[in-house]
């Protein structure tokens, strides 16, 4: 059986050439008021042929259409919630069941049938935060980064999820009591293998059935909203997964991928796309804009952006022209059609201007990951008090660079797997002294320039890898050490969040100012931030000794308030936190005690000089 589709177009001279964002509205399954058209982009296929619930998964022959490079079919009888495959026939008449690579849903592996869905059902109640979200460039930022289907689980089963509707009511009150204003989600597109995480896709515009529908994932993100939390998804523009009824060998030849494999191939086993083709970038040009349009996403992270700039990420062999082109006009295009989404770099590299705008030389993202900064923090933290006192500056060297991108800073599933260890179990010493040195290190962690982002379960301390087969150790809260580290974690969120200081003018080197970073004999340092509201300045012992006397030089007179001290008991610490946090006034210095491992943070206001016959008639500030 053949149906002739109703009519419908797409710029085809965009698609080939890879300037539209929009394909998705033209290829894949179509819901209408009286049936689904189903479309799909196979210039190599000799035939096609249309299987699916709606025909008792017999071959109805799909029809060429435009340039004979697509084919098309109406099926008047089709609905939304059914299951279809193209069977498609190379040139020699072998053929091989594939998925929708535009489809909508998808069946949860093992099983491989794409699934109809209305995409026009959902109807969005989000429309303020829409109009009044922003890149965040000068408002917090603290992302709470998970993998959906272990946050929480139902049961110990490895493969029983919440859906996306019911982790609204378990996440998002999480997340509001934590202080964390953006949530940034693991991949959720349709992929074959759990322990990929997402990594390695089939379904590209498929939420993953894991978790439910397209429908109640829209719910979910509108849920977020609501409650003024903004949500970042995972987006993987490099490879795609080998599986034989996905992308791979899509219509009989590689029309995804590289067909040679010493480039087609990564280092994960994945396919590579071939960004060169203008169909490809459309493809992904379009997934992007498909998750940040229909899903109301806030923004994506761009996995592995190393394998666009270099040839297998490697500079050794070279810029890749084809993807950094690629790169940068989809990043263009993106941000001209959704300007306040933010568009995050993965990136290893030192390629330059990876946060600059396009028009400007750069790649157009609106952040980058700061891996130099977490590998140099996370390195030192793991010696011991004495090899610290001649690797201060794996903390200092970050400053040297900062200044050159947007950076965030992030503590994020990679470094709570594979042998790593999470974050506090990477403190060196015994169980008891992590415990305080993960919480000078979170301290330092906002005090430094640059947003934040954190991965769950670090923030009770949890120290068992990362596995996607078992939710978090929630039973670690019931023992009162890391009950008292996730209350100094809440606190921290909520002073980060309350004063701008910590994110107002981080990217603006006149607003940062080392107090002390001479003396590392001492394991010690102090760091000022100016905003426009509020000056802070916290100040380090990162040695196993109590540091008398510690004496530091402020921008001036004015008067200081304690803020927190991360050895107050409330934390798990031995000093009794006062009842009343006092200010008091200072000359321009200052000298404190701090316990081994330690952290305390100040609001500094400097005093306002009168004016005299001797001075400018404007009154200044000393800070």
């Amino acid at each position: 059986m053949s149906i002739i589709c109703k009519e419908s177009t797409m710029d085809f001279y965009g698609f080939y050439t890879g300037k539209i964002f929009d394909a998705y509205k033209y290829l894949g399954a179509h819901t209408e008021k009286q049936g689904v058209t189903f479309r799909t982009f196979a210039p190599s296929a000799s035939r096609i042929t249309l299987i699916g619930e709606f025909n008792e998964w017999q071959e109805w022959d799909m029809n060429k259409v435009s340039d004979g490079n697509f084919w098309e079919c109406y099926v008047p009888k089709a609905k939304a919630g059914q299951m279809y495959k193209y069977r498609i026939y190379d040139r020699s008449g072998n053929a091989v069941d594939h998925c929708d690579p535009y489809g909508f849903g998808m069946e949860l592996r093992p099983n491989s049938a794409s699934i109809i869905r209305d995409m026009n059902k959902y109807k969005f109640k989000d429309s303020q935060w829409m109009q009044n979200r922003s890149d965040c460039r000068k408002k917090p930022l603290n992302i709470y980064e998970i993998h959906f289907g272990s946050f929480r689980k139902p049961s110990d089963k490895a493969d029983d999820w919440y859906n996306y509707e019911e982790m609204i009511d378990i996440l998002i009150p999480y997340l509001t009591k934590n202080g964390y204003n953006y949530l940034e989600i693991m991949p959720l597109n349709e992929y074959p293998c759990d322990e990929s995480w997402g990594y390695q896709a089939t379904g590209f515009f498929s939420p993953t059935s894991r978790y439910g529908t397209a429908d109640q994932l829209k719910a979910f993100v509108d849920a977020c909203h609501k409650h003024g939390i903004g949500v970042l998804m995972d987006f993987v523009p490099v490879h795609f997964a080998v599986d034989s009824y996905g992308l791979a060998n899509y219509d009989g030849t590689s029309l995804f991928e590289y067909p040679n494999s010493a480039v087609g191939v990564s280092e994960w086993g994945s396919c590579n796309f071939m960004h060169s083709r203008g169909e490809i970038r459309c493809f992904l040009q379009s997934a992007a804009d498909y998750w940040l349009r229909t899903f109301h996403a806030d923004g994506l992270r761009m996995d592995a952006v190393s394998r666009l700039i270099y040839w297998q990420g490697d500079p050794a062999r070279g810029v890749n022209g084809s993807t950094l082109e690629f790169l940068k006009n989809m990043n263009q295009g993106l941000q001209q059609r959704h300007p306040t989404a933010m568009l995050i770099a993965e990136d290893s590299t030192n390629f330059e201007k990876v946060t600059a705008p396009v028009e400007y030389g750069g790649l157009g993202f609106d952040y980058k990951w700061d891996l130099g900064w977490m590998n140099d923090t996370l390195d030192y933290f793991k010696k011991t008090p004495e090899e610290r006192k001649s690797n201060l500056g794996k903390l200092t060297f970050s400053m040297m660079y900062f200044w050159r991108e947007h950076y965030i800073l992030p503590f994020s599933h990679d470094e709570n797997v594979h042998g790593k260890a999470t974050i506090l179990q990477k403190m060196y010493g015994e169980y008891e002294d992590k415990f305080p040195q993960g919480r000078a290190l979170y301290l330092y962690m906002a005090i430094h320039p640059g947003k934040m982002l954190d991965f769950m379960g670090n923030e009770f301390g949890q120290l068992r890898e990362y596995d996607e087969s078992r939710e978090q150790d929630w039973l670690l809260l019931d023992y009162p050490i890391h009950e008292a580290f996730a209350n100094y974690r809440r606190t921290l969120n909520e002073l980060y969040r309350k004063y701008d200081a910590f994110w107002s003018g981080e990217y603006n080197p006149d607003h940062f100012l080392w107090l002390d970073c001479d003396h590392p004999e001492l394991d010690a340092c102090a760091i000022l931030r100016k905003g426009q509201e509020a000056t802070v300045f916290a100040a380090f012992n990162f040695g196993d000794t109590e540091l008398k006397d510690y004496e530091l030089t402020l921008p001036g007179k004015g008067k200081i308030t304690p803020l927190l001290n991360s050895d107050w008991n409330c934390f798990g610490g031995r000093t009794a936190r006062p009842k009343a946090l006092r200010s008091k006034t200072t000359t321009g210095s200052v000298k404190l005690t701090l316990a081994p491992y330690s952290a305390q943070l100040y609001r500094f206001e400097p005093a306002v000089e009168k004016e005299t016959k001797a001075t400018s008639h404007n009154s200044r500030l000393t800070a």
